[in-house]
């Protein structure tokens, strides 16, 4: 049984114990693949499904908002089963809503300084709720904690069927042979050749990180004095439609 809890604006009111309960089921619902969510202070806010833009194609995905961080991962049987876990301080978390592109609606981007990636909601409504709650969320921890706002951000990668040519030569082909690689600091599909330099993207990792030979180039000369803002791609940021519950109701694992 799927039960419904109207969301209080107030967060922090929300009656621990059946707040505790629901975080419970949301820990059964990923199983021994999941990581334990329960934490003094925490509090689920809400859940949906939304469309992941993944490097291959479009995915369902199961998310959970708390007010501190945001949770998503497979959806192995509905409502029931999820894993390969995935949580994002919102600490670290800036939104920006994508204009609709044809069959790709109600979209934004989920940014952050190790990993960026579009989602999409069923309705306009469904993703004014979505980001209303998650940049409430967001602001709360940041005037609490007087930390401020991440300034860099990982690149959007742009989906591997957006181009069958590589985005910095504009020469190579994609085939088995010719693999399709992604630059860490755009995002851009590009071939081997023109990928094979690597440079360290402190935000990202502690290790060096593949980059298109452009921006290694620019990294290179721009280090010593400054970051370098990630560049924009203009893609669609796809999905399929799916249903996400209707806020301000929460839906929670049984």
């Amino acid at each position: 049984m799927v039960e419904e809890l109207v969301m209080k604006l107030d967060i922090d009111s929300v009656n621990s114990e059946a707040n505790a309960r629901r975080i419970a089921m949301v820990e059964s619902c990923f199983g021994t693949s999941g990581q334990p969510l329960h934490e003094p202070g925490r509090v689920l806010v809400g859940e949906g499904v939304l469309t992941k833009m993944c490097r291959k194609k479009p995915k369902p995905r199961q998310f959970f908002l708390f007010n501190d961080i945001l949770v998503y991962g497979n959806i192995v049987l509905n409502k029931k089963k999820y894993n390969k876990q995935h949580l994002i301080p919102l600490e670290e978390v800036s939104l920006s809503s994508l204009e609709d592109d044809g069959q790709f609606r109600n979209g934004w981007l989920i940014k952050t300084p190790t990993k960026s990636f579009a989602v999409y909601a069923a309705t306009a409504t469904e993703k004014a709720e979505w980001m209303a709650h998650i940049s409430k969320c967001v602001s709360d921890l940041l005037r609490k904690s007087g930390k401020k706002a991440a300034e860099n951000h990982a690149a959007v990668w742009v989906p591997d069927k957006e181009t069958q040519v590589c985005m910095h030569c504009k020469k190579t082909q994609f085939t088995l042979i010719n693999r399709r690689h992604h630059c860490r600091n755009c995002g851009r599909v590009v071939c081997g050749p023109c990928s094979s330099k690597k440079i360290m993207l402190q935000h990202q990792s502690s290790k060096p990180l593949r980059v298109c030979l452009s921006c290694h180039d620019e990294l290179s000369s721009t280090q010593s004095t400054g970051p370098l803002k990630t560049s924009t791609y203009r893609g669609v940021w796809g999905g399929t439609r799916v249903c996400v519950s209707v806020w301000p109701m929460i839906n929670v694992c049984s």
